[in-house]
């Protein structure tokens, strides 16, 4: 990410020119590593967002998030010494990535106290730390520790140390021939990207590119490189200071680039907002998400497992009919055996015309306990069958029914689709009484049945094509499609689904109107493409009249059976 010293440097700027002797009226934890503090100031109601995440970042930001219900313990604590306090000054040093806030206020005793909340934004040691006029830490929202392996003591009523600022500033060096002489020989047959990267503060490795590419230069360590790069990054903090730059994308990430046509004073606040929501937006899906597919791979992880054991059982009551004709065979030759134990007796088998069969004994058994011995393995095999039959259907469905979510998560879009599939996981008692949650996304909430907004079952929230005049709605999820085929379409609507595979429904919307076979086979190609079976060719899909679609009894959302239907192998194609 490019949120360099460049960029907080920019932030900073604009901070100061709205906030500075704002009032801190609100604190929140939206999420375990981001504080937002609400400050009013000109008559003017902000947020600053103070984010310390794998996406750090210092913004003002618009984006409305959710406000827990019990607030952490490091929210609790800032509140408390924290809210009425003013803005003093807000500052950083250097180019270094570390935001220093002021604040002034009266304390418990009604003193006059100055507070300053740090925030560190240097990756996986990003910390927020509120130290007191002594430069004690009151505390910080991570507690760090040399045990644990850092260079500093982050902890509460120890002495508050800066981090090691050792790079260079641009805006040091001002003979820049001179500068580039006394650099060793052994750096100038480096990258001159990766000098700029390790010896000065305040850039990134993206910053570097875009200055690069915008000079015409190349990465190569020469004067006239070494000098083109340098200028060009103290006059881009020279505009920063003045509020002169804009932020622009590159290579999918961000740029501080100069600008001479502002359409507000808060542009680069305005940028990273939009910019970190839609990044944090799309982090929070493919967690929620991938929690989701995880859940689910363990639970047919767990039921494959009592499948096999179901197919093994069977396998061993395909024996059961053998055991039955030993048990004939020895019972109706009791009088040509002896009581000898013996391990095995050749006898007649008058099933096959009298083709002698060996019988394996216990030999510890005679013949008529042997006999009486496979009887009880026939009928034993034979209650079992019965009920591994029945079990190995169930788990069938099972499998089919977990397979569909697979797909519905693999194909969503976003939070709200999602949060159709987890509802319809919850109704379907898919979790255990106590829910898990993962904390800090909204994978696994933990939701009131009675208070939550119901989804879209009851809205048209269908996906719609127009074909040939026809309408044709396709289903994205269970309860999506069960609506669609049983609620929405009419009677004499054509259904269509890929044959045997998972899948939406699909509906043709007939309005006593009869299509053409070019026309089925469109509809047929867009089943096709919302199905596992989507890169696949020339795919079987089967397609009737929707009241020859029934739900059986007791049926998981999306399953269906249907009669009189016909077939179309068809290319799958979106419309």
């Amino acid at each position: 990410m490019a949120f360099d010293g460049f960029t907080l440097k920019a932030v900073i700027q604009e901070l100061n020119s709205c906030l500075i002797n704002g009032k801190i009226t609100k604190i929140y934890q939206p999420l375990p590593e981001e504080i937002i503090l609400g400050i009013y100031c000109g008559r003017t109601n902000y947020a600053l967002s103070l984010n310390v995440s794998v996406l750090y970042s210092l913004h003002l930001t618009t984006t409305s998030k959710p406000n827990p219900l019990h607030a952490p313990n490091f929210c609790m604590l800032l509140r408390k010494h924290l809210i009425g306090f003013k803005v003093k000054t807000i500052s950083m040093p250097g180019l270094e990535r570390i935001a220093i806030i002021e604040l002034e206020g009266y304390n418990e005793l009604n003193d006059l106290v100055t507070y300053k909340l740090i925030v560190e934004l240097m990756g996986k040691h990003s910390n927020i730390i509120l130290i007191n006029q002594e430069s004690n830490i009151i505390d910080s929202l991570k507690h760090f520790t040399t045990f644990s392996g850092s260079i500093r003591n982050i902890l509460p009523n120890t002495p508050y140390e800066s981090p090691e600022l050792n790079k260079l500033e641009i805006s040091e060096i001002s003979n820049v021939s001179e500068f580039y002489e006394s650099l060793p020989i052994d750096l100038k047959s480096s990258s001159l990207l990766e000098y700029f990267l390790n010896f000065f503060s305040g850039t990134s490795k993206t910053l570097l590119n875009y200055s690069i590419s915008q000079l015409g230069i190349t990465a190569e360590f020469s004067f006239e490189n070494f000098k083109c790069l340098l200028v060009y990054l103290q006059d881009l903090l020279s505009k920063v200071q003045n509020q002169q730059v804009i932020c622009v994308d590159f290579e999918k990430d961000y740029v501080l680039a100069s600008s001479s046509e502002l359409n507000s004073s808060l542009n680069v606040n305005f940028f990273l907002d939009d910019y970190y929501s839609q990044k944090e937006q799309e982090e929070e899906f493919t967690q929620y998400r991938n929690s989701l597919l995880t859940f689910i791979a363990k639970k047919l992880k767990k039921i494959s497992k009592k499948s096999d054991e179901v197919n093994k059982k069977i396998q061993e009551c395909s024996k059961m009919n053998d055991y039955q004709l030993y048990g004939e065979l020895l019972t109706n030759n009791l009088y040509r055996l002896s009581e000898t134990h013996t391990d095995r007796v050749t006898l007649e088998n008058y099933y096959e015309q009298n083709r002698p069969i060996e019988i394996p004994l216990d030999i510890t058994l005679s013949p008529s306990d042997n006999a009486k011995k496979y009887f009880k393995k026939y009928h034993k095999l034979k209650n079992t069958i019965s009920i591994v039959t029945v079990q190995k259907k169930e788990l069938e469905k099972e499998i089919d029914y977990l397979e569909s979510i697979v797909y519905e998560l693999q194909i969503t879009k976003n939070i709200a689709e999602l949060d159709h599939i987890y509802e319809e996981m919850e109704d379907n008692n898919l979790f255990s009484r106590k829910t898990p949650v993962k904390q800090g996304t909204k994978a696994f909430r933990v939701k009131n049945k009675q208070n939550r907004k119901s989804t879209n079952k009851k809205q048209n929230d269908f996906l719609s094509y127009q074909i040939d005049g026809f309408t044709v709605l396709v289903g994205k999820n269970n309860q999506e499609n069960d609506y669609l085929t049983l609620k929405v379409a009419k009677e004499n609507d054509l259904w269509f689904h890929v044959k045997d595979i998972q899948g939406s429904h699909v509906i043709l919307v007939a309005n006593q109107k009869e299509p053409s076979q070019e026309t089925i086979n469109r509809v047929a190609a867009i089943s096709a493409y919302y199905s596992k079976a989507k890169q696949s060719s020339n795919v079987p899909v089967d397609y009737t009249l929707v009241k020859y679609v029934k739900k059986p009894s007791k049926a998981k959302p999306g399953m269906v059976t249907y009669i009189n239907y016909q077939t179309v192998n068809i290319q799958p194609a979106s419309i």
